[in-house]
């Protein structure tokens, strides 16, 4: 597929969808946003760690492009959350590889938790995050409703939501918003370590780790539990993991195929 608004490569089992439109700080319009759903399904397909970065030194994502016109044309918000920014969301939620954002710079309303929406949020020192929407008389949306207490703790995200602060990078990983803040000197060497770390590692692993994470939230101790036995009983049914019970009496580094 060819695409206007974004820039997809994949390499070494690793996609890198990167937001460009920098004239703008790579703002979200409505092309960018069917553009990210297609490259983030296409990304699970292809490879075996999918990253989200933004061109430019200025920005990750700057949010919602408030000059779009296919948006101001028909101001309906809640026709452009559900048509546009859910299957989006949705489509990075569900990945079933490994998921980055790589926050290059500042992240800012619906660009902020669009980072958040990946698994691992990675982010330059330099970078900040901002729940910008009470600022323009609306809540957070894109998700921010839903990952900020989680990440965050409830206090934490009420302040965030309510004072639309900026919040540093450094901040953000002391409160456990975010992964790690890299020095920026380091970052872009950084995460693409982390990325071929996970193309190399037991797909199938990750894909069930998710799903045990995240249905601890609704899950009963019991609950969990048996959601546990499941899963790993899948695992131990994969190649990976005969490969890395015979590599770790072996004494060597095990080869994962990702299945």
């Amino acid at each position: 597929m060819h695409y206007e608004t974004i820039t997809y490569e994949v390499s070494d089992d690793i996609c890198v969808i990167t937001l460009n439109r920098p004239d703008v700080m790579n703002a979200l319009d409505t092309q960018m946003r069917a553009e990210i759903t297609q490259a983030m399904r296409a990304g699970a397909a292809e490879a075996r760690v999918v990253v989200m970065t933004g061109a430019g030194e200025r920005a990750f994502c700057s949010g919602q492009d408030l000059g779009d016109r296919a948006t101001a044309a028909n101001l309906d918000l809640e026709r452009v959350l559900r048509d546009e920014y859910e299957p989006m969301l949705k489509a990075i939620y569900e990945c079933p590889v490994p998921t980055i954002s790589a926050v290059n710079g500042a992240a800012a309303g619906a660009g902020a938790n669009l980072a958040l929406a990946a698994d691992v949020v990675i982010a330059t020192q330099s970078a900040s995050f901002i729940q910008a929407f009470t600022r323009i008389g609306l809540i957070p949306d894109a998700g921010g409703s839903y990952y900020l207490p989680r990440q965050m703790g409830m206090a934490k995200a009420m302040g965030a939501a309510l004072f639309a602060d900026k919040i540093s990078a450094r901040q953000a990983d002391d409160w456990g918003m975010i992964y790690e803040a890299v020095a920026d000197d380091a970052f872009a060497g950084h995460w693409r370590k982390r990325a071929a770390h996970l193309a190399k590692g037991p797909t199938a692993a990750y894909h069930a780790l998710k799903q045990a994470i995240r249905g601890s939230f609704d899950n009963s101790l019991d609950d969990q539990l048996a959601l546990e036995a499941k899963l790993q009983g899948q695992c131990g049914k994969t190649r990976d993991f005969r490969e890395g019970v015979v590599a770790f009496l072996e004494k060597r580094p095990a080869h994962y195929e990702g299945r």
